[in-house]
């Protein structure tokens, strides 16, 4: 139930703004239900305000316009009602935080958004006392503290021009307005300025008398001439807004002129009606149109806010109420859903790995499946498995382009790693029966091995890059599920050697490449293509040779090179097959191939190699 206080005076000022609003929806005010219900829950959600799409979701949840009206008027009686105790208890000050937080992120903009300036220049102001007393009370004692010459300022600029409106027989009233304390607080930060830097801390509006609404743009436009006629004016800070008013109707004529003392002040020129809506923004519209606020006028006033909410630009909240679905992700993260959006649709939006292998979702602390329809304001957790794989019929599932194109991508790339395990199948059975009628017409008749086709070992090739023999002896790669009797290659990029951990990516033309996890395209390959990831392991006595590339850096001392080349030819099993060395200013940098069995033996040689005097990195390149 809400405080009884506060009901009657969100209730008050509704009723200055906009008229009485009916009994069903002040009952579901009263006792927290239906809408406001949906809201608070929202408002807990402290993290997630900041989002632009934030605000779409509350008016999504709010279901009445109603709703977001009373709720507007209720944050702003609530605020007015906070105070600042000394040695008050933690709660109290964390509910006034949260209060401001709601008014500055929430219902400020929205009021905005509804042409309410007045609860909206008020709501910002008592959000900034809270949140920065500071600076709020800084700008509030400068303000006090200048405003007698500002009034001297306001009367002798406004001298001039009352006696050429008068000349003119132009029926006006005029007026001088202080900008409000957060407006102040906001181009100071902007500009990143004192108080005394922000030089147009007020405006002065002329509002005009006119017969009828046919004349009144030609006489603002009459006024703003003769006004630039007595003072310069800046074109650039022009804002007509009589030719093209505003999405929620404000209309006005903003112009900046020089005035004495060679300071910019801003004028603004309306007619009464375009002040009037401009001071209580689409309930005044609706008037000036001639429908009393009750019954049908009231309604047909609250489609106007529904519609300004849903589609007015001043303050952008993407597409209309329910053509969109905002869910929160685990982290408390706001998502943005086409409508009719499910699971796989949320988790394609997280990435497209996580898509690619969900299996369902955890929402609200219910599992459902990955057909299930999304609403907005619901918890969604992905559950995903490394079995899982992207199937035909999930195109009828999701809702969404996004999730639709990166689905039949998954499609082809799997069809085309179909493809390559077909062909290569083929091609393991070709060679085969190759070996077996070899072997039938040898003098010793001796039969090739044979195995079942989950017994294949990968064996280097005799004459591919990469790999060596030494006597009769072969390193073998195990791969994936122990196959054998497929032709694999070294990866150039890294230079794979017996004792690296790597593994095998297949590639599009057919073959597989062996590479080391540290590789520098291992991340790219493991991310983008996870699916022609096969793991694989050495076996064997590591008996073949591998050209492995060393960077040596060091200081270009006399006989370096002979010291370096010396401790290489004393190694056992390792030749240089190259070394090319640059110097430059006392510095060298050399590039060195060598043949070599292992990584132990590779460790071991750069090991001895940085203790070289002299040398001051050895490292494995690739």
């Amino acid at each position: 139930m809400i405080d009884p206080k506060i009901y009657e005076d969100a209730q008050a000022i509704l009723r200055e703004e906009i008229g009485e609003l009916p009994e069903d929806i002040l009952t579901l005010y009263r006792e927290g239900a239906g809408g406001f219900a949906r809201i608070a829950q929202l408002e807990e959600r402290t993290s997630a305000m900041r989002d632009p799409n934030f605000l779409n979701l509350l008016i999504a949840e709010a279901g009445d316009v109603r709703v977001i009206l009373l709720r507007i008027a209720d944050c702003l009686a609530e605020m007015r009602e906070l105070r600042v105790e000394m040695d008050e208890p933690q709660e109290r000050t964390e509910r006034r935080q949260r209060v401001a937080t709601e008014a500055q992120l929430l219902y400020a903009p929205l009021a905005h958004k509804l042409g309410l300036y007045n609860i909206k220049r008020e709501l910002e102001d008592l959000s900034l006392k809270y949140l920065e007393h500071e600076a709020y009370y800084h700008i509030k004692e400068k303000l006090s503290a200048t405003r007698e010459a500002r009034d001297r300022y306001v009367e002798e600029f406004c001298a001039p021009i009352h006696e050429m409106l008068q000349a003119a027989g132009i029926k006006y009233h005029m007026k001088g307005r202080t900008k409000s304390i957060h407006s102040i607080w906001q181009k100071m930060k902007r500009q990143h300025c004192a108080y005394e830097g922000v030089y147009d801390l007020f405006a002065i509006r002329i509002i005009i008398e006119s017969p009828s609404e046919k004349k009144e743009k030609d006489l603002c436009w009459q006024v703003f001439s003769l006004i630039t006629n007595k003072y310069e004016s800046s074109l650039k800070r022009l804002r007509d807004w009589l030719t093209v008013p505003k999405p929620n109707g404000y209309e006005s004529l903003h112009i900046t002129v020089r005035g004495p003392e060679d300071k910019w002040v801003e004028v603004q020129i309306r007619s009464e009606r375009m002040d009037e809506i401009a001071e209580h923004g689409l309930a005044a519209h609706w008037r000036y149109k001639g429908v009393k606020a009750q019954g049908g006028g009231m309604e047909g006033w609250l489609l106007q806010v529904r519609e300004a909410l849903e589609q007015g630009q001043s303050l952008p909240l993407g597409a209309k109420q329910g053509l969109d679905v905002y869910v929160f992700s685990p982290k408390g993260d706001l998502i943005k859903l086409p409508a009719g959006a499910t699971v796989l649709d949320y988790a394609y939006h997280v990435h497209s790995h996580i898509g690619n292998h969900c299996v369902g979702a955890v929402v609200n602390g219910k599992n459902v499946p990955i057909r299930q329809t999304l609403e907005s304001g619901q918890t969604v957790e992905i559950l995903t498995s490394n079995n899982q794989q992207p199937k035909q019929d999930w195109l009828p599932i999701v809702a969404g382009n996004h999730a639709k194109a990166k689905i039949k991508q998954a499609l082809r790339d799997i069809e085309q790693a179909q493809k390559i395990w077909e062909k290569e199948e083929q091609e393991r059975k070709e060679k085969r029966l190759a070996k077996k009628e070899a072997a039938q017409t040898t003098d010793n008749r001796q039969q090739s091995p044979r195995h079942t086709a989950d017994e294949y070992v990968f064996e280097g090739p005799t004459r591919t890059e990469g790999t060596t023999k030494s006597g009769d002896k072969e390193d073998v790669l195990v791969i994936d599920r122990n196959l054998k009797g497929i032709d694999f290659q070294l990866a150039p990029c890294c230079n794979p050697v017996y004792g690296d951990e790597v593994f095998g990516f297949v590639t599009v033309s057919g073959g597989i490449k062996i590479h080391r996890h540290t590789c520098p395209n291992a991340p790219a390959l493991k991310e983008r293509f996870p699916y022609r990831i096969l793991r694989a392991r050495w076996a064997g006595k590591g008996s073949g040779s591998y050209a492995i590339t060393l960077r040596v850096v060091g200081i270009d001392d006399l006989g370096i090179v002979n010291n370096i080349t010396s401790i290489i030819s004393k190694e056992e099993r390792v030749m240089l097959r190259s070394i090319s060395i640059e110097s430059n200013d006392g510095l060298f940098s050399g590039v060195l191939t060598v043949m070599i069995e292992d990584t132990s033996r590779l460790n071991l040689l750069i090991k001895k190699l940085r203790t070289v005097r002299g040398v001051k990195d050895v490292s494995r390149m690739g």
